[in-house]
């Protein structure tokens, strides 16, 4: 967990340098974000997580050796580390997007993003949420929404087969369907009119009533459950 005024710690992951450079000049113009590091591949970046266990990482995915997809599941799998992943990729691939919500991404951003996109998605990962665009949650809905399963791809909740589970409290119930709606944290706060804090007390409970490994994973429980 991040302390109090300590700044979000990013490590890059790209086979380019040039790219490196262009991102940590655009982070590190920031006063609350910090390059930690950086790697040319899968194998470098999953090493540097475990040395410099970073809050974020900026994840490419087509790199030689080991690519970002497995380089992410590798790192999201060592509950040691605690790191969000953020994948930022030039490809705006279906296949890509799915895979690394599947490797536990926390986000999924192209390359040609302004550079104040780039630095609210290393922002919104370290607080713990998914970056979830509304484009990109209809891209997933449209593709497990209405599939009786989906193995091998987004994680879905161990409930998800059953009926709405009944120790949801109506506000957690409420909280769901805005995520279902693709709404950020600080969002879900307006519209309910409560602290950020709370909303975030609310979200966890949630995805551990579910099952859920992440906010993705309700989203499509949500949708599958008429919760729209």
């Amino acid at each position: 967990m991040i302390g109090a005024g300590a700044p979000i710690r990013v490590l890059l992951v790209d086979d380019h340098a040039v790219m490196r450079a262009g991102f940590r000049m655009i982070l590190e113009a920031q006063p609350d974000l910090v390059v930690v590091g950086e790697a040319a591949d899968g194998r470098e970046a999953v090493a540097a997580a475990s040395a410099l266990s970073p809050d974020v990482i900026c994840m490419d995915v087509q790199m030689p050796g080991m690519d970002g997809l497995e380089a992410t599941r590798r790192i999201v799998a060592d509950a040691s580390l605690g790191s969000a992943v953020v994948i930022v990729t030039t490809f705006d691939r279906d296949d890509y997007l799915f895979q690394a919500l599947a490797a536990g991404a926390s986000g999924f951003l192209l390359k040609n993003a302004g550079p104040e996109e780039l630095v609210s998605a290393v922002r919104v990962a370290a607080a713990g949420d998914a970056l979830l665009a509304p484009e990109v949650t209809r891209r997933v809905i449209e593709r497990f929404a209405t599939l009786p399963s989906a193995p091998d791809t987004v994680a879905e909740p161990a409930a998800a087969s059953a009926a709405l589970p009944v120790d949801l409290t109506d506000r957690e119930a409420e909280v769901l369907r805005l995520l279902a709606r693709a709404m950020s944290n600080a969002e879900i706060a307006d519209e309910l009119f409560i602290g950020e804090a709370t909303v975030k007390t609310h979200v966890s409970n949630v995805l551990q009533k579910l099952g859920a490994r992440d906010r993705v994973a309700a989203v499509v429980y949500a949708h599958r459950h008429g919760m729209t």
